[in-house]
């Protein structure tokens, strides 16, 4: 495998359609407040996309380091992990890193001077320090002494920063104000976003066990997590319908509900499963349909 191959592998692409998928949902209910054209023609949404894929790479480039030298990943089902294989050396991974994490800052800097611009010093500063909040918190998953992803805490950090921060911030963007409606579509994505996470941990239970890594997974034990796992599902669909029948207009609303039908089976898949193993190629279905909600509920609202 070459560097850039490694490098590539390390970001995991098939991780950053889920993460946008706040953003995109955030900015479409937006800009149908405030902006006069789509949001997908406006610079704040491009580049709050590409601060979110900069916090994702962020995450997954310290969840392979922290893993990596805790030898977490030694043996593992899934995708190669580039530092614990050898690949990329921690030090390596370590400036990658720092690099993405500056880099990310400082697009996070622009986006909010291009949101806010000179007025609004007392927001901006707020947004700049969730933006090193959220930077410290992609890094504090898996590394360091009281690395929170080894305590079980992983869920809540997805729900509140790809979930709620996401939608709840991205639509603020562009609206500066917020409404408690917003909440629905927040806590939807929050949770098929947790789900992700929950199947990713229900894969490594016997692994993460073995190394100490106490996910909410290895806490709960395979039966519990199962029920948690449609608990998360269910309460997103639950939520998504709510937010639509409260702002009801038209039944092509509801044509989201296309990316409810492999959520459902993947429910009926994570009960019936006996080998954690198979658990993987489960993980890009609901990524990948929580992005066609996010890009249906959009584009249909």
């Amino acid at each position: 495998m070459t560097k850039i191959k490694a490098w590539v592998a390390a970001a995991r692409l098939r991780t950053l359609p889920l993460s946008v998928s706040g953003i995109i949902v955030g900015c479409a209910i937006g800009e149908s407040v405030k902006s006069p054209v789509r949001f997908w023609e406006t610079l704040i949404f491009w580049l709050a996309i590409l601060v979110t894929i900069g916090f994702q790479v962020l995450s997954n480039f310290a969840n392979d380091y922290g893993d990596g030298i805790r030898g977490t990943d030694t043996v593992r089902h899934g995708e190669k992990r580039m530092v614990a294989s050898g690949i990329i050396s921690p030090k390596q991974m370590k400036i990658g890193m720092i690099v993405t994490g500056i880099i990310t800052f400082f697009i996070a800097t622009f986006l909010i001077f291009k949101a806010f611009g000179n007025e609004n010093f007392i927001i901006s500063f707020i947004f700049f320090n969730l933006t090193i909040v959220s930077i410290i918190a992609a890094v504090k998953y898996t590394v360091g002494k009281k690395a929170y992803g080894y305590s079980g805490l992983g869920d809540v950090f997805v729900f509140l920063f790809f979930g709620l921060l996401s939608v709840l911030g991205s639509y603020y963007l562009f609206t500066h104000q917020l409404q408690w409606q917003l909440l629905l579509p927040a806590m939807a994505i929050g949770c098929f976003s947790t789900a992700v996470l929950n199947l990713n941990n229900m894969r490594d239970i016997e692994n993460d066990a073995a190394a100490k890594k106490h996910t909410l997974v290895v806490k709960l034990g395979s039966t519990k997590a199962k029920k948690y796992h449609a608990f998360l599902l269910l309460f997103g669909m639950f939520c998504a319908v709510l937010y639509t029948i409260i702002n009801y207009r038209e039944p092509l609303q509801f044509i989201y509900l296309i990316a409810f039908i492999p959520f459902l089976l993947n429910i009926k898949t994570v009960f019936k499963n006996k080998s954690p193993m198979l658990l993987d190629g489960e993980l890009k279905k609901v990524a990948l349909s929580t992005f066609l909600f996010a890009i249906l509920f959009s584009i249909f609202m």
